[in-house]
């Protein structure tokens, strides 16, 4: 992929739209706004572009890339149209939720958009101007968040910028985005429907739609085990190191506060004073780019209740603090 000099910015009217859809169509590489994160998108029955994006993030080949599409029909194009999968393709789409399921043969999805996996994670986001850029490219379009590998996911056009200006054709900016986490992974290859990721769709509200039949996998050391985006052990993270469960912060922590911050820190983001999961989902990696510029010497992260979107807070900041890499 030749280096570009610098991304165009797009906004998200007809015109802008229709110009990304035409970068995409011609195998480009193209951020834009879903309800959960950005996502870098290629059109994913291009395996030339798809190869694009891992370059871009500089992201591993053997994590497997979300495909994106415009309405709940049409993934069934690309994978298996199981009854429980169609069910809650009617409950959860569009929204964020991504299934994980046996890709139809012979495929139009490049290989390399799923890693060489026989399964296809498939989703249907919510956002609208994502769901017209999609019926306008006509194909699906493989988009993980639009960010360098392992690094914070990108909420904001500018965040995108930040991560991969000069890497991609252009950015769709359609605004923050209202969730803030990415979507929630299940699993239905298997006998039970296993919980790959928490995200923007709790894991109570699949429960009661699966009468309670949903598994937990946790986080993936070995790479060659990984089935979804967002399994590594490290991921999301700054570059500061980040202390979890804080009950108390020192003049050379930055604070990521829930509810009342504690006293005493160098700097304080609030993902919300009012301790509401759903504003603090949605602040929550704003509030880590925010105090990785700090100049401090550590992010400390006070509790965070482990319910509904508490559980995909929770998974995101345990990977922030998990052992980098290398």
């Amino acid at each position: 992929m030749a280096t570009l000099r610098a991304t165009l910015g797009l906004p998200a009217t007809s015109a802008g739209i229709a110009e990304a859809a035409a970068l995409l169509r011609a195998g480009a590489l193209v951020a834009f706004g879903t309800e959960t994160v950005y996502g870098l998108g290629a059109d994913a029955t291009n395996a030339e572009a798809v190869a694009g994006i891992f370059a871009a993030k500089q992201r591993p080949r053997f994590n497997p890339l979300i495909c994106h599409y415009p309405d709940p029909a049409a993934p069934f194009a690309d994978v298996a149209a199981t009854p429980l999968a169609e069910r809650l393709a009617g409950m959860f789409w569009p929204g964020p939720l991504t299934l994980i399921l046996p890709r139809r043969e012979p495929g139009r999805v490049a290989l390399l958009t799923g890693a060489g996996l026989p399964s296809l994670a498939v989703r249907v986001p919510a956002h609208p101007v994502a769901r017209a850029l999609l019926a306008l490219v006509g194909r699906p379009v493989a988009a993980p968040s639009a960010n360098r590998s392992g690094r914070i996911s990108p909420t904001r056009a500018e965040d995108v910028l930040a991560e991969l200006d000069g890497r991609i054709a252009a950015v769709l900016d359609s605004g923050p985005c209202a969730v803030g986490v990415e979507s929630t992974v299940l699993d239905l290859t298997g006998p039970t429907p296993v919980l790959l990721r928490p995200g923007g769709v709790a894991a109570e509200a699949l429960r009661a739609a699966l009468g309670g039949r949903l598994d937990r996998a946790g986080p993936i050391a070995a790479p060659e085990a990984v089935r979804a985006p967002g399994q590594l052990a490290s991921h999301y993270a700054p570059s500061l190191p980040v202390r979890l469960e804080a009950t108390s912060v020192a003049a050379d922590e930055a604070l990521l506060a829930f509810g009342p911050p504690l006293p005493g820190a160098g700097a304080v983001f609030a993902l919300s004073v009012a301790a509401d999961l759903t504003e603090a989902a949605a602040r929550l990696f704003a509030g880590l780019r925010a105090l990785d510029a700090s100049g401090m010497a550590r992010i400390a992260v006070m509790p965070v209740p482990r319910h509904g979107l508490g559980l995909a807070i929770n998974d995101r900041l345990a990977r922030a603090a998990a052992d980098r890499p290398g």
